[in-house]
């Protein structure tokens, strides 16, 4: 069992993170019997009533369901109440990024300011600030209505596509940048919208509509203010999609010194995952894979046979509708409602390809908000593309994440093979002594032979698309992949996956060796230049 230990300087991120994990765990089951009891429960006053404001905490009170009623006093971090569910939440205070992030129903007041991406992919209900807010105010928001009374950052409202921003003070520049719907109200100064963006008068409807919509006999928006909305679509250029050149065709599995097994030897496939502690349980994959498919009710299937058992024993990674085994995975487009399958799912893997930049303290509220819904004890992890690397392992390792995916096909049209020493240098740099496995994500439907070559690179198991989207054919693919990758480590006299190395590998053309550092076959080394300084 390996032991993490953050370094003394991050001991109070750690106890921040312990701190927010111990209030949700307090909270969540107090939440139905006070909405039944139409009662407000409170966070930062003792139970005589006494203030004890809060400082720092993150990722607090996620989901609140429909009835529910919180408030909270001091200085919260980011991700509060995040994947609102219909309840009320009030703070007392200030808050940090992404108040409100996936919003689906809740009413959120923050009394005083909030960090930057307040209601972030927000889809439904209403979030007010008091005192202004940072950049990228209702980054990708789908509806609801966010009101600031202040001055706002850069980019508000950029990527949103339905809902509407009322802002009651000067913003920053870029207003609406790649808004495709939705309306932004700017009663202040408004820098001249980006390209795409059209500015103009507020009519009387609306300003009616929006004042009723506030419900706030306080605060009126006068008719002086102005809309930002999205111009004319049509002629948006559509971008081809980048994808990589190579497969792993050119790359070839030989034996060492090992003799051939008998063709009735048994071979070990199994890859373990999440194995960071006693007081959790592993995830076994039957092969070193996670295919990926959109929807879990897929993978339903009444008939009792040989096949079904192939599917039910494997742990896939779906988008919507896990099973109890499978990952789920979270990503900018179904992050609001995916978190109402979190507690049911075996595991999550979070996308951050699409996310915005975080910092360390926006990830650790994200993953609290996450992981209270999900359960502590169950495997997490992030993915991004081949060219973040680096930081997605360094990431990883910091946040004490299970699996670290790397996707291939990122758009930056790295290969396969060119992909190999990238991520085997950052795994063996940043994942050294930590219990994070690192994976690949690849743009095709993997073979036996490409999931022993991969995992002979060092990595631990592979995502990869299914063959199509038919029970019978992911079934008996399944079946064949357990079948040949027995006779691939027969024929190498390995008994187990884990037996595999680069020592196995050869690159079976020259460029293959130029661009993977593997042994060129016939030459049985590396190419002269990867010794070079």
């Amino acid at each position: 069992m390996v032991i993490l230990l953050r370094p003394h300087f991050m001991a109070d991120a750690l106890d921040v993170v312990t701190r927010s994990f111990n209030i949700n765990n307090k909270l969540g089951p107090k939440l139905e019997a006070a909405a039944e009891q139409n009662a407000i429960l409170r966070i930062g006053w003792t139970n005589a009533g006494d203030p004890v404001p809060k400082n720092g905490e993150l990722g607090l009170c996620p989901a609140i369901p429909e009835g529910a009623k919180i408030r909270a006093l001091g200085t919260l971090g980011s991700w509060t109440a995040a994947f609102g569910k219909g309840g009320t939440f009030t703070i007392q205070g200030d808050a940090g990024s992404f108040l409100g992030a996936a919003n689906n129903g809740n009413v959120i007041t923050c009394e005083r300011s909030a960090g930057n991406y307040a209601g972030f992919a927000m889809a439904s209900g209403k979030i007010s600030v008091l005192d202004g807010c940072g950049d990228d105010l209702g980054s990708c928001m789908s509806g609801g209505l966010i009101v600031v009374r202040g001055n706002a950052g850069l980019r508000v409202g950029g990527g949103m596509s339905g809902g509407i921003v009322v802002v009651d003070g000067d913003i920053g520049n870029d207003p609406g940048a790649g808004m495709t719907g939705g309306k932004i109200i700017v009663n202040g100064r408004c820098p001249n919208p980006p390209d795409g963006v059209v500015l103009r008068p507020i009519s009387e409807a609306e300003l009616a509509d929006l004042n009723k919509d506030i419900n706030d006999e306080n605060f009126q928006i006068p008719n002086d203010s102005v809309c930002l909305e999205a111009s004319d679509l049509s002629n948006t250029p559509t971008k081809e999609r980048v994808v990589s050149a190579g497969d792993l065709s050119m790359i070839g599995l030989v034996p060492t010194n090992n003799s051939r097994n008998m063709p009735y030897a048994t071979c070990d496939t199994v890859a373990l995952l999440g194995e960071r502690s006693e007081s959790n349980t592993p995830i076994a994959l039957p092969l070193p894979l996670f295919p990926v498919i959109q929807d879990g009710n897929l993978l339903a299937n009444n008939k009792k046979n040989n096949s079904s058992k192939v599917v039910e024993n494997q742990p896939f990674i779906v988008h919507n509708n896990p099973r109890n085994i499978d990952f789920l995975s979270l990503h900018i487009d179904n992050l609001v409602h995916a978190t109402d399958t979190l507690p049911s799912c075996g595991g999550a893997l979070i996308d951050m390809t699409g996310m915005p930049s975080m910092n360390a303290e926006e990830i650790d509220g994200m993953l609290v908000a996450i992981r209270s819904l999900l359960g502590l004890e169950k495997p997490f992890g992030f993915s991004d593309g081949v060219g973040r690397i680096e930081s997605l392992h360094s990431s990883a390792a910091y946040h004490n994440c299970d699996i670290a995916v790397c996707v291939i096909e990122d758009e930056t049209g790295i290969s396969e093979a060119a992909s190999l020493p990238l991520i085997g240098r950052s795994t063996k740099s940043n994942l050294a002594n930590t219990y994070t496995e690192s994976g690949v994500s690849i743009g095709f439907s993997a073979s036996a032979d490409d999931l022993a070559k991969l995992c002979a690179a060092g990595l631990k198991f592979v995502c990869c698309s299914i063959p199509a989207d038919d029970y019978q054919i992911i079934a008996d693919w399944l079946s064949n992949l357990h079948a040949e990758l027995s006779e691939t480590l027969q024929r190498l006299g390995l008994e187990s996956i884990d037996a595999l190395s680069r020592q196995n590998l050869r690159a079976l053309d020259y460029e293959t060796a130029a661009v993977s550092g593997l042994r060129l076959t016939g030459y049985e080394r590396p190419l002269p230049h990867w010794f070079a300084r």
